[in-house]
């Protein structure tokens, strides 16, 4: 009897370090899954904003630590951006971004800025928007997002960059106001953040050492 009670005991301790190292091993092949979509995204979001050819450096290679400013909403944790480089000189930068008053959660998104101050382009990386409605924010599902293109702090005021039911100059959604107004709030500080610490964005590091034309 005692006998059986020790081997049950055993079988099934053993069978739950089985689970639990299955279960760590599909949770840690999960995250690198997830690691590596959002990589790649952010990498196709790059190409986007500054194509290939218009830059000489190694874009995803150039990167710079982000200032830590509570608008671009990355609260605290390090984040880094990307420079994109012609001939050495610093043709702009891209930021990642977090716009945390999403209707879902929190948005991901790059904003890329010229040396002039002037948005290069906007893409979104990752959200959990309502399909159909908040998606829009995707390049894919709308050119909502390029109405960013050449904006500026000296052409778009501060007031201006809001929704149209706000009072500002972007368009919102029907059904659906409060995603694009977390958007272009959050590309409003950034443009913001980058005026402020235009000094240090344009000259964040030193070229890599490897150049290449892409």
């Amino acid at each position: 009897m005692l006998q059986t009670i020790v081997r049950n005991a055993i079988g099934l301790g053993l069978f739950a370090m089985v689970t639990a190292g299955l279960i760590a091993l599909t949770q840690s092949a999960t995250s690198d899954r997830i690691a590596e979509q959002q990589r790649q995204a952010q990498a196709s979001a790059l190409w986007e904003i500054v194509p290939r050819g218009s830059h000489d450096n190694e874009l995803l290679d150039d990167t710079f630590p982000l200032p830590d400013d509570p608008r671009l909403g990355h609260r605290g944790k390090p984040a880094k951006g990307w420079v994109a480089r012609k001939e050495g000189e610093v043709l702009g930068v891209i930021l990642p971004v977090v716009a945390r008053e999403g209707y879902s959660g929190d948005i991901l998104l790059l904003v890329g800025i010229d040396r002039q101050g002037e948005i290069l382009g906007v893409r979104v990386t990752a959200h959990q928007e309502t399909p159909g409605l908040g998606d829009g924010i995707e390049r894919r599902k709308s050119d909502w997002i390029t109405s960013f293109n050449g904006r500026s702090k000296s052409n778009t005021p501060a007031e201006a960059f809001k929704v149209k039911p706000d009072g500002g100059e972007f368009d919102a959604f029907s059904g659906a106001t409060i995603t694009p107004r977390a958007v272009v709030a959050a590309v409003r500080d950034s443009l913001a953040v980058f005026e402020e610490q235009r000094s240090y964005l344009l000259n964040p590091v030193t070229p890599s050492p490897g150049v290449a034309n892409e």
